[in-house]
């Protein structure tokens, strides 16, 4: 299995299970890529689980809410996962979770979904559940709500084992910033609560912006100098503060300056303009993105983090640059994580 990217670091390696291939490629063929390039992980997307349950089960389509059939599908990808010395890491996306009012039907979805879910990581066997920042208009603005919506979350979980790693999306409502989610995680102040962070979730929204021709932010007359002054002091905060047994996982991944900009209003879903950016533009580090991305990682080492790396990419050029190599992408992302690793300017004596 995998060794040492860069040594000293002996960081585990991951890559999502939705950020390889295409709608016409299946879970396993996935997995024997990322397998085959040396991972020793998987963030396993609920839209690939929905899939496989489809695809196995015989029952047509699998509702999202059908959780015996999706514990049936789970107990069958956790064997293939097992077969290929694949860990599932962490169960991902659970969205829109935290800040609904208090005996509103959104508050009572949320949380029998979240129970939902739980079933599903007894049956993959994992102990993460990958929370993001809710990008929902309605909810709460108070940190002191959106921690105890957490608590009472990582509570329930804690009957089983099972802990959260709250992640900023860059485009949520309340909380886009890391120091946003660490703000509210220490609020909710749980044991089995930590952090999920990520390299274009910071970059992209503390430097990055799809919106403007340059591709950084450029609000308020804001020159680049005086961004990059910022986004660095934001870096070296993050490893004075957050303590390293705190970050449960960092996600890789660069983005595309997007040509023409975006508009600066949501679309007709209602997603912002940071959202779309995510979804469709999101290449590997090292492949045709531009955000300040190993400076991120060099901070989020600093801490003494030595735990998963998992690359979580999505990008709309896939069929053109890489079509069905899937076991090729996978080796590209793995090399893209140790080329990062070796370009950080960390004193590699380790802790």
């Amino acid at each position: 299995m995998s060794q040492a990217p860069t040594p000293p670091f002996d960081n585990p390696l991951s890559f999502a299970s939705c950020s390889i291939g295409l709608p016409r490629h299946t879970l396993e063929q996935k997995l024997d890529a990322i397998a085959a390039a040396g991972f020793n992980g998987i963030e396993l997307s609920f839209p690939d689980l929905q899939s496989f349950a489809n695809r196995h089960l015989d029952k047509g389509d699998v509702a999202e809410d059908d959780y015996a059939s999706l514990c049936e599908a789970g107990k069958l990808v956790r064997a293939l996962c097992d077969r290929k010395e694949l860990q599932i890491m962490v169960l991902q996306p659970f969205a829109n979770f935290e800040g609904w009012p208090r005996g509103s039907k959104e508050r009572e979805d949320a949380f029998a979904r979240a129970r939902g879910w739980m079933e599903i990581m007894t049956a993959v066997g994992t102990d993460m559940l990958q929370v993001g920042s809710s990008d929902s208009p309605g909810i709460s603005s108070s940190f002191a709500d959106l921690a105890a919506d957490l608590a009472e979350l990582a509570d329930l979980l804690a009957t089983r084992g099972f802990r959260i790693a709250y992640e900023n999306w860059c485009w949520a409502t309340h909380a886009p910033s890391w120091k946003d989610v660490w703000d509210i995680v220490r609020l909710a102040d749980r044991p089995n609560l930590g952090l999920c962070l990520d390299t274009f979730q910071s970059a992209g929204g503390e430097f990055g912006d799809p919106t403007t021709a340059s591709g950084r932010i450029e609000a308020g007359g804001l020159v680049e100098e005086e961004l990059r002054s910022s986004y660095e002091s934001s870096l070296r905060e993050l490893t004075k503060t957050v303590p390293s047994e705190k970050i449960y996982f960092l996600q890789i991944s660069d983005a595309y300056k997007v040509e023409p900009p975006l508009g600066t209003e949501a679309d007709a879903e209602g997603l912002r303009p940071r959202g779309r950016w995510s979804h469709d533009h999101r290449p590997l580090p090292y492949d045709g993105g531009y955000l300040p991305i190993v400076q991120f990682l060099e901070a989020v080492m600093g801490t003494g983090f030595r735990g998963w790396l998992s690359v979580e990419v999505f990008d709309g050029k896939f069929e053109d640059k890489y079509g069905d190599d899937l076991k090729g992408y996978a080796v590209k992302g793995r090399e893209a994580v140790a080329k990062m690793l070796g370009d950080m300017t960390l004193d590699k004596s380790g802790y």
